[in-house]
């Protein structure tokens, strides 16, 4: 066999075994349309595909969209292909999740000379994408498609591109991530300038020259990556980032906490500086070791870390102009909670489990095992796969599902504005998956409300329209239908009384307001 068969042989196979990763990251992580986040992804996205939805209350997911293409995309790729949404959304959650991986094999080949490492790097990756990363309330990867998953595809293949001394190509890579999400590709591009320094031979010479005096180092190279400040500058694309606050805004961004890092618990301030501390240890380590690459990585990832961590404190001070909590900084943590899996899945491929098949056996089961079981209760009401064309097991996407399926498109629809923390929904968003406009809820569009203030006003004003929704009579329903041309409802079953109900379960009624 020729040595170019060989190569395309050897290809192949890490392709298969990408692969197979990849459906096993899936099956673990669960998949859950609609879901949280996605409640304005998935809406934005229909909206695209059929502009006829969502006559009302639009502006809860299509003013954040003007920052980023993922709608337009996503939605011209179901359009182009006449693949339908549902499926098509599938599709690119499984690309995504393919094509990170790869990225972190990509990455880990330049790390580590073993394959057992290597792999070990690419599964323990896998297994951890629903990985919590410290007070930023994100995952790795989420459980349902997200324009943050997208930009991350393309962050992390520009950093192994990096690695692999093929620089070039982060460019048009990075480029692609601000496209589908301009805040995480703005950091990301800072990651890639600190990677890119740490590889530099001559910039590594000088840093490791330095090492003996132990003096210095991270302040050296913070000071050559400034221009990373510049490339952080691009986290603000519109102008509704820098807008005035306003009562509804204040109120909005009350239940969002995690924006202000000195609110941060203990935990989540570990969890923010121990990896910071641990990849110093890896670099010291690594370095003695002779293991240049991985000292290299090491360090670019606690350079990183150490100056962002610098921005965020001088960004959101304890009392300040709250509007920059908007950026939300502290998020760099999730590209460093990437680069931890990896090495950490590296050297224990390395150090433990080697060749020895039983004991890739037990660390396949035991990590997988306890995601997957973190994963089915988190979300116990759900299909832990809700795959198109799968009956929902929940009521309420029942419910969401029935209204999709009988109720005219321009239907305008009021909740409990707090449905989406009601036991055994799940956080589900009802205009993603019902399709069709509603009132705003307290929850998911507060998010909404403290990235665009401008919406704080009819945020505010419908939220507290709504005040006391479980005490609701028939007058408050034709109230809200007065006020806002609200003509359909869905309520807990039994409804009261004076409603026109069209379909109810075990636990929800869809009525009509007269």
């Amino acid at each position: 066999m020729t040595t170019k068969a060989i190569r395309n042989q050897q290809a192949w196979a890490r392709v298969a075994g990408v692969l197979l990763l990849t459906l096993l990251s899936f099956a673990v992580m669960g998949y859950h349309p609609g879901l949280e986040d996605d409640g304005i992804y998935l809406a934005a996205v229909k909206a695209v595909v059929n502009p006829a939805l969502y006559p009302h209350n639009a502006d809860f997911f299509r003013l954040q969209m003007q920052a980023t293409a993922f709608p337009a995309a996503v939605g011209g790729f179901a359009r182009v292909t006449r693949i339908p949404v549902a499926w098509s959304e599938l599709l690119w959650q499984l690309g995504s999740i393919f094509a990170i991986l790869w990225a972190c094999l990509s990455m880990a080949r330049r790390l580590f000379s073993e394959a057992a490492a290597q792999w070990s790097a690419v599964a323990m990756v896998g297994s951890m994408l629903t990985l919590p990363v410290a007070g930023t309330a994100l995952f790795l990867v989420d459980q349902h498609l997200h324009a943050r998953t997208v930009a991350t595809t393309f962050v992390l293949l520009a950093a192994a591109a990096i690695a692999g001394g093929r620089g070039r190509w982060a460019f048009p890579l990075l480029a692609c991530a601000f496209l589908m999400h301009p805040m995480m590709a703005a950091l990301g591009t800072s990651f890639c300038v600190f990677l890119a320094l740490a590889f530099n031979e001559r910039v590594s010479a000088w840093i490791e020259a330095l090492w003996p005096a132990r003096t210095g180092v991270m302040e050296g190279v913070a000071a050559h990556a400034g221009g990373s400040r510049g490339a952080f500058a691009f986290a603000a694309p519109l102008a509704w980032v820098f807008a005035e606050g306003n009562p509804g805004w204040r109120e909005a961004l009350k239940a969002h906490s995690y924006y202000f890092i000195y609110k941060w618990a203990w935990y989540e301030w570990l969890g923010a500086i121990a990896p910071l501390a641990l990849f110093l240890l890896l670099w010291r380590w690594a370095l003695k070791q002779g293991e240049t690459r991985l000292a290299r990585f090491a360090l670019a990832v606690a350079a990183y870390g150490v100056f962002q961590q610098a921005i965020a404190v001088v960004m959101i001070p304890p009392i300040g102009w709250m509007r920059l909590t908007a950026l939300q900084p502290m998020r760099y943590l999730h590209l460093v909670y990437f680069a931890m899996a990896l090495a950490g899945g590296g050297l224990l491929g390395r150090h433990v489990l080697k060749r020895v098949k039983w004991r890739w056996a037990v660390f396949l089961v035991v990590f997988n095992g306890v995601m997957l079981a973190a994963q089915v209760a988190e979300f116990p009401a759900s299909r832990h796969l809700e795959l198109p064309g799968l009956a929902p097991k929940n009521d309420w996407i029942e419910a969401f599902d029935w209204v999709r399926r009988n109720t005219p498109v321009d239907a305008y629809f009021a909740l409990d504005p707090h449905y989406l923390d009601e036991p055994g929904e799940d956080y589900h968003g009802f205009r993603a998956l019902a399709e069709r406009s509603s009132l705003a809820d307290a929850v998911k569009d507060a998010a909404v409300v403290t990235q665009i203030p401008s919406l704080g006003p009819a945020w505010l004003e419908q939220v507290e329209a709504q005040k006391n929704w479980q005490e609701f009579k028939l007058d408050d329903f034709e109230r809200l239908k007065r006020r806002f041309s609200v003509n359909w409802v869905v309520v807990r079953d039994p409804p009261p009384g004076g409603l026109n109900c069209k379909w109810h379960n075990r636990t929800l009624a869809v009525c009509r307001v007269p």
